[in-house]
C-alpha cells in the first residue's frame, strides 16, 4: 500500500485494513497523503531564502495556521465537499496534522513505524500516556453528548471513535499479557536453574536454591555430605513408590560417596576420585528429583532424619560425658611413673635425710601460710613453683602440703630434690591424723556405711556408656578421699595459725598473693570470688530446695562462690564453730536428700552469710571446661583455675590454656623426661 517517509527518516507502513469502513479510511488516508505532499512542498519553498528550517520545533503557531489555510485552498480544488468534511472532522479530532502525531502512535494498530528504535520503557510510557489522553478525551466527548442531546456524530467520527476504543482495549490487553509473559519467563528460568547440575563445581546439586560459590577449604566436603543426605531421602521415597532400580542406583552412589569421604573433614582429606563421585551423584539426584520429588514426602523424610540424628546426638553426648569423666579420673601413665620412681627413691634415703629445713616457720603466725591438699605430685609442684616465682618475699612463705600414704614418699622426695628456694615446705600424711576418725567425722562414718558401699561398689548400676553417666561424677573417687573434706578441718590441722590461704592443686599463681592477708573480711570467715555471673552458679543449682530444711534456711538465688583460692580467718572460724555447722548439715545428708556428693554444696551451706566477696581478678575460673575465657582476664588474674575435667596434665586439656601451666613444669628434670611428662 501507500508509503510515506517522515522528515525524521522513519518510514510509516500501512497494512491492508479489514475494518467495517475500509473505503472511508482509505479516502481519509489518501487525503492525508495529498495534504502532506502539499505541506512539505510549501514549506520547502518558504525556506529557500535560509536553506535550513527545523520542521519539528522552528515554526511558530501563526506560520502553521497560514500553511494549513494555503493547503486547504489547494485541496478544495481537488476534492468534493463531502471529502473535505471528512478531512476537517479528522483534523478537528486529532488536532493540527504533524509528524509528532505519527510519532506519538496516534495511528491505528495496523500502522508500523520503521527505521526508528524506541526502548521498551519509552514505549510503555508512551502507550500509557496515549491511553490516559484518549480516555480523558472520550470522557469529554461523552459529557458533551450528554449536555447536547441534539448533537449527532457523523459516520466517519463514529467509526473513528470505535476504532479508538478497540485500540485502547487491545493495548491494555497487550500490557497485561506482557506482564504475564515476563512472570512466566522468570518462573521457567528458575525451574531450569534448579534442574541443572553445575558442572563447573563438579556436579554440585541442590534442590532448594542455586548455591553460592564458597571458597572455604571444606566446601567440597560439605557438598558431599549434603548429597549423601538427599540420597538417603530419595532412597526411602523410591522404596516407598516401588522404584527399586532407582533406589538401588542411589544406594550404590551413596556407598561410593561414603568411601570417597572417609574420615575427611577438609577438602585435602578427600580421595582423588571424589570429584567424579560428586558429579555422578549429582546426576543421579537430578534424575531422582524429576521422578520422585514431592514436597510433603521430602519434608517428612528430612524431619524423620532430623529426629533420628537428634537421638543419636543425645546418646553420643552421654557416652562422651562418661568417657571424658572416666579419662579425667584416670591417672595418666606418666604421673603413675613419676610417683613410683620418686617413692622408690624416697624410701632408699636414710631417715636423717628425709627432713625439710626451717621447720620453725611452720607455726609462725606472722608468715604467709598456704594449705595444699593433693595426691598429684606434678600438680602440687606447679602450685608451689608458680607461687614462689611470683612472690616478692619468698622467704616469708610457708607451704603446708597434705597427701595420702600412697603418695607421701613421692611428694616428699620431689621437694627434697627440688626445694622451693628460701620458702618453707612441709608434707604430712592424712592417714596419720588420728583425731580424724569415723566417730568424729560424719563423712568417714557415712563412707563406712553399707548404703554408701552399695552406691559406690556394687554392680547394680547400669554398665552401658550412656546409662548412668549423669551420676558418674558423683561417684568420683576423690569423694571417697578425706583429702577432699579436710578443708573443713583447717583449725584442727593448724591450731596455731590465725589466717591461711587454701589452694587447690589445679591452679597456677601468676602474681604475688600477700595482698590477700591485708583484705578486711569484715568479720566473715571466708574470702572468695563469687561466681553468680551465670544462673547455674546460684544456690538452687546445688541444693535440693524441695526439702524444707533447705528452703527454710537458704535463698535459692543466693550467689555461689568458688573453692580453689580462699583466704580463711581461723580465729573467726573457731568463734563461729564452722566445723560444727558442717557436721550438722553432713549428718542430715546421709541419704543424700539435701545435695549430691561433693564439697562445694556443704561449703555453700556452711559458710552461708559468712563469705566476703573478693575482686574477680584475684581468681579466674573455667580453664578446665570453658573455651571462651577472655585472654585479658587470664593474663591479669592473680590465680587461674583449671576447674573442670580438662586438667592441664591430661590429654583432654585445652591447648590454648595449657602453656600457662606447663611454663612452671620442670621439663628438664630427669624423672619428668624419663616418664615422658614433658611431651
Amino acid at each position: 500500500m501507500a508509503i510515506k517517509r517522515g522528515l525524521s527518516g522513519g518510514i510509516i507502513h500501512r497494512n491492508k485494513s479489514n475494518g467495517p469502513h475500509s473505503s472511508i479510511v482509505v479516502l481519509v488516508l489518501f487525503s492525508f497523503l495529498v495534504f502532506s505532499i502539499l505541506f512539505v512542498g510549501r514549506c520547502f519553498l518558504s525556506s529557500a531564502a535560509t536553506d535550513q528550517i527545523d520542521f519539528s520545533t522552528g515554526s511558530s503557531k501563526q506560520d502553521l495556521n497560514w500553511r494549513e489555510r494555503l493547503a486547504m485552498q489547494h485541496l478544495k480544488s481537488l476534492f468534493s465537499r463531502e471529502v473535505m468534511d471528512v478531512i476537517k472532522a479528522n483534523t478537528n479530532d486529532l488536532g493540527p496534522l504533524s509528524l509528532d502525531s505519527f510519532r506519538k502512535n496516534n495511528l491505528s494498530s495496523s500502522w508500523n513505524f520503521v527505521g526508528r528504535e524506541i526502548s521498551a520503557a519509552a514505549q510503555s510510557k508512551e502507550v500509557a500516556a496515549n491511553i490516559k489522553r484518549e480516555t480523558s478525551r472520550g470522557k469529554q466527548k461523552d459529557t458533551f453528548n450528554e449536555d447536547h442531546p441534539n448533537f449527532f456524530e457523523s459516520p466517519a467520527k463514529l467509526a473513528r471513535r470505535k476504532l479508538r476504543e478497540k485500540r485502547r482495549e487491545k493495548r491494555a490487553a497487550d500490557l497485561v499479557k506482557q506482564d504475564d509473559d515476563v512472570i512466566v519467563k522468570l518462573e521457567t528460568a528458575a525451574i531450569e536453574r534448579s534442574k541443572s547440575v553445575d558442572s563447573a563445581v563438579l556436579g554440585k546439586y541442590s534442590i532448594w536454591r542455586k548455591e553460592n560459590e564458597n571458597e572455604n577449604s571444606d566446601s567440597t566436603v560439605r557438598l558431599v555430605r549434603d548429597q549423601m543426605i538427599m540420597a538417603r531421602v530419595y532412597i526411602s521415597i523410591a522404596r516407598m513408590k516401588n522404584k527399586l532400580d532407582l533406589a538401588h542406583e542411589l544406594q550404590n552412589r551413596l556407598k561410593e560417596s561414603q568411601r570417597a569421604l572417609g574420615e575427611g573433614t577438609a577438602d585435602s582429606d578427600l580421595h582423588h576420585s571424589a570429584p567424579e563421585k560428586i558429579k555422578a551423584m549429582g546426576q543421579v539426584l537430578s534424575k531422582a528429583r524429576e521422578q520422585l520429588y514431592d514436597c510433603k514426602l521430602v519434608t517428612g523424610q528430612l524431619r524423620a532424619m532430623l529426629q533420628s540424628a537428634d537421638e543419636q546426638v543425645r546418646s553420643l553426648k552421654k557416652q562422651s560425658t562418661f568417657l571424658s569423666q572416666l579419662a579425667a579420673k584416670t591417672i595418666p601413665n606418666g604421673l603413675h611413673c613419676l610417683s613410683m620412681r620418686l617413692t622408690i627413691e624416697y624410701y632408699l634415703l636414710p631417715p636423717e635425710k628425709r627432713k625439710f629445713p626451717r621447720s620453725e616457720n611452720l607455726e609462725n603466725p606472722n608468715l604467709y601460710h598456704y594449705a595444699l591438699f593433693s595426691d598429684n605430685v606434678l600438680a602440687a609442684s606447679v602450685v608451689v613453683s608458680s607461687t614462689i616465682a611470683n612472690a616478692k618475699e619468698p622467704e616469708k612463705h610457708v607451704f603446708h602440703l597434705v597427701t595420702d600414704k600412697l603418695n607421701f614418699g613421692a611428694m616428699n622426695m620431689w621437694f627434697l630434690l627440688n626445694p622451693p628456694g628460701k620458702a618453707t615446705i612441709h608434707v604430712e600424711n592424712v592417714d596419720e591424723f588420728k583425731w580424724l576418725n569415723s566417730s568424729y567425722c560424719p563423712v568417714l562414718r557415712q563412707l563406712e556405711s553399707s548404703a554408701m558401699k552399695e552406691y559406690y561398689f556394687k554392680s547394680a548400676h547400669p554398665t552401658t556408656l550412656s546409662a548412668g553417666s549423669s551420676n558418674l561424677k558423683y561417684r568420683n573417687p576423690k569423694y571417697l578421699s578425706m583429702l577432699n573434706h579436710l578443708r573443713f578441718y583447717l583449725p584442727q590441722v593448724y591450731p596455731k595459725l590465725d589466717k591461711i590461704l587454701f589452694l587447690d592443686d589445679d591452679i597456677v599463681v601468676q602474681k604475688d598473693l600477700t595482698g590477700l592477708w591485708l583484705v578486711d573480711l569484715h568479720g566473715k570467715v571466708n574470702g572468695a570470688v563469687e561466681t553468680c555471673g551465670e544462673s547455674f552458679h546460684r544456690f538452687d543449682k546445688y541444693l535440693n530446695f524441695s526439702n524444707p530444711h533447705i528452703s527454710t534456711n537458704f535463698d535459692p538465688n543466693a550467689c555461689g562462690w568458688a573453692y580453689g583460692m580462699n583466704i580463711f580467718d581461723l580465729k573467726v572460724w573457731k568463734e563461729k564453730d564452722i566445723t560444727g555447722i558442717y557436721h550438722k548439715w553432713q549428718n542430715m545428708n546421709e541419704d543424700r536428700v539435701l545435695w549430691k556428693l561433693g564439697t562445694l554444696p556443704p561449703g555453700l551451706m556452711t559458710f552461708y552469710g559468712l563469705t566476703h566477696p573478693l575482686e574477680k581478678s584475684w581468681h579466674v575460673l573455667g580453664l578446665g571446661y570453658s573455651p571462651s575465657v577472655d585472654r585479658s582476664e587470664i593474663e591479669n588474674a592473680a590465680v587461674i583455675h583449671y576447674n573442670g575435667n580438662m586438667k592441664p596434665w591430661l590429654e583432654l586439656a585445652m591447648t590454648k590454656y595449657r602453656p600457662y601451666w606447663t611454663k612452671y613444669v620442670k621439663s628438664d628434670h630427669p624423672y619428668i623426661r624419663s616418664c615422658k611428662l614433658s611431651e
